[in-house]
């Protein structure tokens, strides 16, 4: 798969690729919706593997239009919703809602760049106030699937439980096996009550830097070509 991105600006990622690959596991179907979706790389590797109807959310202008071509040149459908997540008016319930959203604490040394700080930091998309918004535009069983930082977990899921979507699933993503996790990765479902799973942690690099067999795999599954242009 081809994907369009800024010569500048917040690029995807491995946590994108990671994302992905945690989602496929509870097959995606019916209506999905991507939050800040950048240029649309999540919700362009489920709409071409999984039975979705898409739609995309973008506070970005330009950066939703590199997400508008990457879904065109690649023959899928989508619908668009630009704007601030938190004040978009959208008329629709999900049976899917994924998101890679801003989560770097806003104490920490901030970038300059308007658009890398947009997609990096949590004062863009303060976490009750995203999950809130998400618990409204799912469906009664809807899954939310995310990634965050690791060393907020706690906060993430108190505010997912005081939103009653029930953390099923979980997976961290460590860069080594001797440290820290950097990455935690939540499926959460609304109005359940099963138990939590704590899956095997993700190790990305082995001990020569190299990436794991299940890591690499992941990047395998995703198939994607970058291409990096000043506009679409």
């Amino acid at each position: 798969m081809f994907l369009y991105q800024p010569q500048k600006g917040y690029c995807y990622n491995s946590d994108s690729i990671f994302l992905v690959d945690f989602i496929r596991q509870f097959k995606p179907k019916g209506k999905l919706l991507d939050v800040g979706c950048g240029v649309g790389i999540l919700s362009l590797l489920i709409a071409r593997d999984f039975p979705v109807e898409i739609s995309i959310s973008e506070k970005q202008k330009r950066v939703l239009e590199y997400a508008k071509h990457n879904f065109e040149i690649n023959n899928l459908k989508y619908r668009a919703y630009e704007g601030d997540f938190l004040d978009s008016v959208i008329d629709e319930h999900f049976d899917f809602i994924i998101s890679n959203p801003p989560f770097y604490d806003e104490a920490v040394t901030q970038s300059r760049d308007e658009a890398l700080n947009i997609s990096r930091y949590a004062q863009h998309l303060p976490l009750e106030l995203f999950i809130k918004k998400v618990k409204q535009l799912l469906k009664p069983r809807g899954y939310f699937l995310l990634c965050y930082d690791a060393k907020q977990s706690d906060r993430l899921l108190y505010e997912l439980k005081e939103q009653k979507l029930n953390p099923e699933t979980i997976r961290f993503i460590h860069p080594k096996i001797d440290r820290e996790a950097k990455i935690i990765m939540v499926q959460a479902r609304a109005n359940s009550r099963s138990m939590c799973r704590i899956l095997p942690p993700l190790i990305t690099f082995d001990e020569q830097g190299k990436y794991n067999e299940q890591s690499a795999k992941a990047f395998i599954d995703a198939n994607t070509h970058s291409i990096k242009a000043d506009r679409v």
